[in-house]
Protein backbone atom coordinates (compact mmCIF):
# COMPACT_ATOMS: atom_id res chain seq x y z
CA UNK A 1 0.00 0.00 0.00
CA UNK A 2 0.95 3.63 -0.63
CA UNK A 3 2.31 6.22 1.57
CA UNK A 4 -0.62 8.30 1.31
CA UNK A 5 -3.07 5.28 1.67
CA UNK A 6 -1.71 4.49 5.40
CA UNK A 7 -2.35 7.66 5.90
CA UNK A 8 -6.76 7.44 5.33
CA UNK A 9 -9.18 6.62 8.22
CA UNK A 10 -10.77 3.72 8.07
CA UNK A 11 -13.63 4.98 6.34
CA UNK A 12 -11.10 6.09 3.22
CA UNK A 13 -9.63 2.36 3.47
CA UNK A 14 -12.71 1.00 2.91
CA UNK A 15 -13.36 2.80 -0.16
CA UNK A 16 -9.77 2.21 -1.24
CA UNK A 17 -10.06 -1.34 -0.96
CA UNK A 18 -13.31 -1.14 -3.11
CA UNK A 19 -11.79 0.60 -5.97
CA UNK A 20 -11.77 -0.73 -9.64
CA UNK A 21 -9.59 0.22 -12.03
CA UNK A 22 -11.42 0.56 -15.87
CA UNK A 23 -9.13 0.04 -18.12
CA UNK A 24 -11.03 1.65 -21.79
CA UNK A 25 -10.63 -0.10 -25.35
CA UNK A 26 -9.03 1.83 -28.25
CA UNK A 27 -10.65 5.37 -28.91
CA UNK A 28 -12.22 5.55 -25.25
CA UNK A 29 -12.17 7.57 -22.75
CA UNK A 30 -12.82 9.31 -19.59
CA UNK A 31 -16.32 9.34 -20.68
CA UNK A 32 -16.66 6.09 -21.97
CA UNK A 33 -20.05 4.46 -22.25
CA UNK A 34 -19.83 1.38 -20.09
CA UNK A 35 -17.57 2.19 -17.12
CA UNK A 36 -20.58 5.22 -16.86
CA UNK A 37 -23.20 2.29 -16.80
CA UNK A 38 -20.98 0.70 -13.94
CA UNK A 39 -20.69 4.08 -12.06
CA UNK A 40 -24.91 4.13 -11.69
CA UNK A 41 -24.94 0.22 -9.80
CA UNK A 42 -21.43 0.34 -8.35
CA UNK A 43 -19.09 2.38 -6.55
CA UNK A 44 -15.32 3.31 -7.21
CA UNK A 45 -15.52 2.97 -10.94
CA UNK A 46 -12.01 4.65 -11.99
CA UNK A 47 -11.37 5.27 -15.79
CA UNK A 48 -9.16 7.98 -17.42
CA UNK A 49 -8.10 8.48 -20.83
CA UNK A 50 -4.61 6.71 -21.70
CA UNK A 51 -2.17 7.73 -23.75
CA UNK A 52 -2.92 5.49 -27.47
CA UNK A 53 0.96 4.87 -27.54
CA UNK A 54 1.36 1.46 -25.58
CA UNK A 55 4.61 2.82 -23.99
CA UNK A 56 3.53 5.87 -22.74
CA UNK A 57 0.26 4.10 -21.68
CA UNK A 58 1.76 1.37 -19.64
CA UNK A 59 3.86 4.01 -17.32
CA UNK A 60 0.73 6.30 -16.70
CA UNK A 61 -1.56 3.16 -16.07
CA UNK A 62 1.02 1.98 -13.68
CA UNK A 63 1.40 4.95 -11.49
CA UNK A 64 -2.85 5.24 -11.34
CA UNK A 65 -2.01 1.14 -9.92
CA UNK A 66 0.18 2.39 -7.33
CA UNK A 67 -1.81 5.78 -6.94
CA UNK A 68 -5.37 3.44 -6.24
CA UNK A 69 -3.93 0.48 -5.21
CA UNK A 70 -7.27 -0.73 -6.93
CA UNK A 71 -9.12 -3.84 -5.77
CA UNK A 72 -10.32 -5.13 -9.50
CA UNK A 73 -8.76 -4.42 -12.83
CA UNK A 74 -11.60 -4.14 -15.93
CA UNK A 75 -9.90 -4.12 -19.23
CA UNK A 76 -12.31 -3.62 -22.50
CA UNK A 77 -10.83 -4.57 -25.74
CA UNK A 78 -7.68 -3.15 -26.62
CA UNK A 79 -7.35 -2.29 -23.04
CA UNK A 80 -7.98 -5.40 -21.89
CA UNK A 81 -3.72 -6.12 -22.68
CA UNK A 82 -2.95 -3.40 -20.63
CA UNK A 83 -5.14 -5.16 -17.93
CA UNK A 84 -3.88 -8.32 -18.14
CA UNK A 85 -0.20 -6.28 -17.57
CA UNK A 86 -0.90 -5.82 -14.21
CA UNK A 87 0.60 -8.44 -11.92
CA UNK A 88 -1.49 -9.55 -8.49
CA UNK A 89 -4.88 -8.14 -8.82
CA UNK A 90 -8.35 -10.12 -10.02
CA UNK A 91 -9.16 -8.91 -13.90
CA UNK A 92 -11.92 -9.10 -15.67
CA UNK A 93 -12.09 -8.88 -19.25
CA UNK A 94 -15.26 -7.33 -21.58
CA UNK A 95 -14.63 -8.40 -25.26
CA UNK A 96 -10.48 -9.04 -25.08
CA UNK A 97 -8.64 -7.75 -28.30
CA UNK A 98 -5.97 -9.88 -27.67
CA UNK A 99 -4.63 -10.49 -31.24
CA UNK A 100 -4.88 -6.76 -32.35
CA UNK A 101 -1.25 -6.38 -31.74
CA UNK A 102 -0.67 -9.20 -34.38
CA UNK A 103 -2.18 -7.26 -36.81
CA UNK A 104 -0.89 -3.92 -35.71
CA UNK A 105 2.74 -5.45 -36.09
CA UNK A 106 1.84 -6.78 -39.85
CA UNK A 107 -0.31 -3.53 -41.53
CA UNK A 108 3.01 -1.05 -39.62
CA UNK A 109 4.14 -0.58 -42.91
CA UNK A 110 1.01 1.09 -44.14
CA UNK A 111 1.79 4.43 -41.58
CA UNK A 112 5.21 4.51 -43.73
CA UNK A 113 3.28 5.63 -47.02
CA UNK A 114 2.75 9.35 -47.21
CA UNK A 115 -0.56 10.10 -46.28
CA UNK A 116 -1.90 7.38 -45.38
CA UNK A 117 -1.27 8.56 -41.43
CA UNK A 118 -3.44 11.89 -42.55
CA UNK A 119 -6.17 9.62 -43.71
CA UNK A 120 -5.92 7.34 -40.56
CA UNK A 121 -6.37 10.44 -38.10
CA UNK A 122 -9.46 11.08 -40.47
CA UNK A 123 -11.27 7.90 -39.23
CA UNK A 124 -10.19 7.35 -36.09
CA UNK A 125 -11.26 11.18 -35.20
CA UNK A 126 -12.01 11.03 -31.41
CA UNK A 127 -15.57 11.62 -30.00
CA UNK A 128 -16.50 14.58 -28.06
CA UNK A 129 -15.38 14.56 -24.48
CA UNK A 130 -12.39 13.44 -22.64
CA UNK A 131 -11.28 10.38 -25.61
CA UNK A 132 -8.44 8.75 -26.34
CA UNK A 133 -6.80 10.33 -29.47
CA UNK A 134 -5.35 7.80 -32.06
CA UNK A 135 -2.85 8.51 -34.10
CA UNK A 136 -1.11 5.58 -36.16
CA UNK A 137 2.77 5.67 -36.72
CA UNK A 138 5.03 3.12 -37.68
CA UNK A 139 6.59 3.13 -33.84
CA UNK A 140 3.05 2.92 -31.66
CA UNK A 141 1.57 0.01 -34.05
CA UNK A 142 5.32 -1.86 -33.48
CA UNK A 143 5.55 -1.12 -29.88
CA UNK A 144 1.95 -3.20 -29.51
CA UNK A 145 3.74 -6.19 -29.78
CA UNK A 146 5.90 -5.81 -26.79
CA UNK A 147 2.79 -5.16 -24.45
CA UNK A 148 1.42 -8.62 -26.12
CA UNK A 149 4.40 -10.18 -25.12
CA UNK A 150 4.47 -8.51 -21.61
CA UNK A 151 0.58 -9.52 -21.40
CA UNK A 152 0.91 -12.56 -22.22
CA UNK A 153 3.82 -13.41 -19.47
CA UNK A 154 1.73 -13.16 -16.82
CA UNK A 155 -1.01 -14.73 -18.45
CA UNK A 156 -2.89 -18.20 -16.87
CA UNK A 157 -0.49 -20.47 -19.60
CA UNK A 158 2.91 -18.60 -18.39
CA UNK A 159 1.79 -19.64 -14.11
CA UNK A 160 0.42 -16.62 -13.30
CA UNK A 161 -1.84 -17.01 -10.20
CA UNK A 162 -3.82 -14.11 -10.83
CA UNK A 163 -7.39 -14.62 -11.71
CA UNK A 164 -8.84 -13.57 -15.18
CA UNK A 165 -12.29 -13.59 -16.51
CA UNK A 166 -13.55 -12.80 -20.04
CA UNK A 167 -16.80 -11.55 -22.06
CA UNK A 168 -17.59 -12.47 -25.24
CA UNK A 169 -20.34 -11.52 -27.28
CA UNK A 170 -21.86 -14.04 -29.59
CA UNK A 171 -21.92 -11.18 -32.51
CA UNK A 172 -18.61 -9.52 -31.99
CA UNK A 173 -17.73 -9.14 -35.57
CA UNK A 174 -14.15 -8.75 -34.05
CA UNK A 175 -14.07 -12.52 -33.87
CA UNK A 176 -14.45 -13.34 -37.77
CA UNK A 177 -10.92 -11.39 -37.93
CA UNK A 178 -9.65 -13.23 -35.35
CA UNK A 179 -8.92 -9.76 -33.36
CA UNK A 180 -10.80 -11.17 -30.81
CA UNK A 181 -10.63 -14.71 -30.32
CA UNK A 182 -11.91 -17.38 -27.87
CA UNK A 183 -9.47 -20.04 -29.11
CA UNK A 184 -6.43 -17.31 -28.26
CA UNK A 185 -8.39 -16.41 -24.66
CA UNK A 186 -8.73 -19.98 -24.10
CA UNK A 187 -4.88 -21.03 -24.75
CA UNK A 188 -3.46 -18.59 -22.51
CA UNK A 189 -6.39 -18.31 -19.86
CA UNK A 190 -8.43 -21.71 -20.05
CA UNK A 191 -12.44 -21.84 -19.43
CA UNK A 192 -12.62 -18.53 -17.61
CA UNK A 193 -14.70 -16.90 -19.80
CA UNK A 194 -18.69 -16.53 -20.46
CA UNK A 195 -20.83 -15.32 -23.72
CA UNK A 196 -23.43 -12.83 -24.19
CA UNK A 197 -25.79 -12.59 -26.84
CA UNK A 198 -24.52 -9.20 -28.16
CA UNK A 199 -22.23 -7.67 -30.00
CA UNK A 200 -18.06 -6.46 -29.17
CA UNK A 201 -19.22 -2.96 -27.72
CA UNK A 202 -21.27 -4.87 -24.49
CA UNK A 203 -24.84 -3.76 -24.55
CA UNK A 204 -26.41 -2.13 -21.66
CA UNK A 205 -28.74 -4.83 -20.65
CA UNK A 206 -25.73 -7.62 -20.09
CA UNK A 207 -23.42 -5.22 -18.36
CA UNK A 208 -26.02 -4.12 -15.61
CA UNK A 209 -26.76 -8.01 -15.13
CA UNK A 210 -23.51 -10.22 -16.38
CA UNK A 211 -20.47 -7.77 -16.05
CA UNK A 212 -21.93 -6.16 -12.78
CA UNK A 213 -23.39 -9.31 -11.19
CA UNK A 214 -19.45 -11.19 -11.98
CA UNK A 215 -17.76 -7.21 -10.23
CA UNK A 216 -19.74 -8.11 -7.24
CA UNK A 217 -17.70 -11.55 -6.78
CA UNK A 218 -14.94 -9.41 -5.74
CA UNK A 219 -16.55 -5.89 -3.48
Amino acid sequence: MCPASRAMNPASQVMAENTILYIHGMGGGGDSRIPSILSEHIGGIVVRTYSFDPEIAAKQIEAWVKELSPALIIGESLGSLHAVCIKGIPHILVSPALNAPLYFGYLAFLSLIPGIPWLLDRIYRPKEGDRQNIHFTYGTMRRYSELRRKAMANSTAAGSKDFFFAFFGTKDHYRKSGVVSIRTYRKYFGESYGLYDGTHFMEEEYVRTMLVDKIREFI
